[in-house]
């Protein structure tokens, strides 16, 4: 059986799930969105990086590249486990149910997860006690680096590692020895959190499987400078003597933006790396793989060559700023491989400026690169028109960067763009969503993926993340009577007609199911 079998899913981050507590999470919800899944016939859930977030509540700037985000706990379910009580949720704020004010949310929850913890020092069995123990050990390759950091952090009041007394920032000794005998029971209570974030993914993941769902998780290519990865691990990047990056990531001039994004994430010493025999990727990609089915690797063309920004105040990646520089793909990959196993599930996001050797690297590994409809209308030649795709790829209506496709339609979509589609498929455009979900579907790409937002048929103010913009992304929400509409029932039969469903394979003929819609 192929590793990337013909199969559809949807896009959906656990953030933008329906919960009573300001902030998709882990609970019901996600249960119940697995359940429609299964009703629509599609058997893959993507999802964005899972990690904490920090400034900004981007999940591809996480505080940790192995912790998982503390804020998708279901707090309904630590009450199932006696961690809770109901009392404990009874002056539950009014949050709104269509976006997430991070803000009171991440205090909320912080005020919460605090009560669980004192009930599990005072209430815990000797048994659980001991789960929890052998659970630390067992993840003990991240987790100390990461429950050390996040009560530094905190009481530093939030500021930047490389803002902290120089011996802690610099993890002298003698200065790590006073922290970890002062804040103890900090530490312990952030690995406790860890310990329920894991437990119910792991609960939900298997749930997922059990019904034929099968997750597709997200590793952002570089790490947040204030993150444990690279406080842990300050020779595996460029740094100065005090921490601070001495060039950063970033993309030259794209679609996304005219005066290129200027990231800021420190970048590999891949030197240093190699010595290592890349165990700290090895590491990262075996974790995430534990955690999820597939793994799509956010700017995959990073590995053959990176765009080295010189840290400037105006933050722009133009020419004048940066420039590329050749990384060790193949060198990495074969290392990956040699460790992993040869069938790698890993998604190459082969987006932006892609050469000759991009698409090498790509291919000598066979993993599947990434084709967006959004981005197909000039001409016959464009690439990512579906006549030009093969087997070996996931096409997507569009991403978590780009605007829903009904927002696009409406805001950025040119006269031209607008008249290709209609000559593509030969009638008038009435719902551009459906029209590039069909054309996706239809396609011979292996894998097709579409955004929940372009399912329901919302507009640019369902927008998931507009790149280069600091504030205002990550938090769009729907509520849960869309798992009692009809959404499902198109998509179930796009996916039994274009030969999507998991129980389909070796099929010759199936009940000619009536389409209702009349989508263009």
């Amino acid at each position: 059986m192929t590793l990337f079998p013909r199969a559809s899913g949807v896009l959906l981050h656990p953030t933008s799930l329906p919960a009573k507590y300001g902030i998709g999470d882990l609970g019901k919800s996600a249960y119940d969105f697995v359940d429609w899944l299964v009703k629509a016939h599609q058997s893959l859930w993507q999802v964005l990086p899972l990690g904490p977030t920090g400034y900004g509540d981007s999940p591809y700037q996480c505080l940790s590249a192995f912790a998982g985000n503390v804020n998708l706990i279901s707090l309904d379910y630590l009450v199932n486990d006696g961690w809770l009580v109901d009392s404990d949720l009874a002056d539950t704020p009014n949050f709104p149910v269509h976006t997430i004010d991070f803000g009171p949310v991440i205090e909320y929850h912080a005020k919460i997860l605090a009560l669980a913890y004192t009930r599990f020092k005072s209430k815990a069995t000797a048994a659980q006690k001991k789960i929890f123990d052998k659970w630390r050990d067992d993840n003990n390759h991240w987790l100390p680096d990461w429950s050390l950091f996040i009560a530094l952090k905190n009481d530093h009041n939030g500021r930047p590692w490389v803002e902290w007394d120089e011996g802690l920032a610099l993890k002298n000794p003698e200065a790590l020895a006073t922290a970890k005998e002062r804040l103890a029971d900090e530490i312990t209570k952030h690995e406790f959190y860890q310990w329920l974030f894991f437990n119910q993914w792991e609960d939900l993941k298997a749930y997922a499987n059990n019904v034929g769902v099968k997750i597709v998780g997200d590793i952002p290519i570089f790490v947040a400078h204030d993150s444990s990865d690279v406080w842990g691990n300050r020779t595996l990047f460029n740094l100065d003597p005090k921490g601070n990056p001495t060039v950063v990531a970033g993309v030259p001039p794209d679609y996304f933006a005219k005066t290129g994004q200027y990231w800021g994430n420190p970048l590999y010493n891949w030197d240093a790396m190699k010595e290592i025999g890349y165990q700290w990727w090895i590491d990262r990609v075996a974790f995430t793989l534990k955690t999820v089915d597939y793994v799509r690797i956010d700017h995959f063309r990073g590995f053959e060559a990176y765009w080295e920004v010189t840290t400037n105040p105006e933050k722009h990646a133009t020419k004048k700023y940066g420039k590329w520089v050749k990384a060790p793909g193949i060198d990495l990959f074969n290392a990956i491989q040699k460790a992993l196993g040869d069938s790698l599930p890993i998604i190459a996001e082969d987006l932006g400026d892609i050469t000759k050797e991009v698409i090498e690297l790509r291919d000598q590994f066979n993993l599947p690169g990434m084709k967006i409809l959004q981005f197909a209308w000039s001409n016959p030649e464009n690439p990512f028109l579906p006549h030009n795709f093969v087997n070996n790829s996931v096409v997507y209506s569009g991403t978590h960067d780009n605007n829903t496709t009904l927002g696009w339609w409406q805001k950025e979509a040119d006269d031209g763009a607008r008249r290709f589609l209609s000559a593509y498929i030969d009638k008038e455009v009435i719902e551009p969503h459906w029209a590039l979900i069909r054309l996706g579907m239809a396609s011979a790409a292996n894998t097709f993926i579409a955004p929940m937002q372009d399912i329901l048929g919302y507009g640019a103010d369902s927008r998931m993340n507009t790149p280069g913009r600091e504030s205002g992304n990550w938090g769009w929400r729907f509520t849960g009577d869309i798992f009692k509409a009809n959404y499902d029932d198109h998509l179930a039969y796009l996916t039994w007609l274009y030969k999507r469903r998991a129980d389909q394979q070796g099929e010759v003929y199936g009940d000619p199911a009536k389409d209702d819609n009349d989508e263009g």
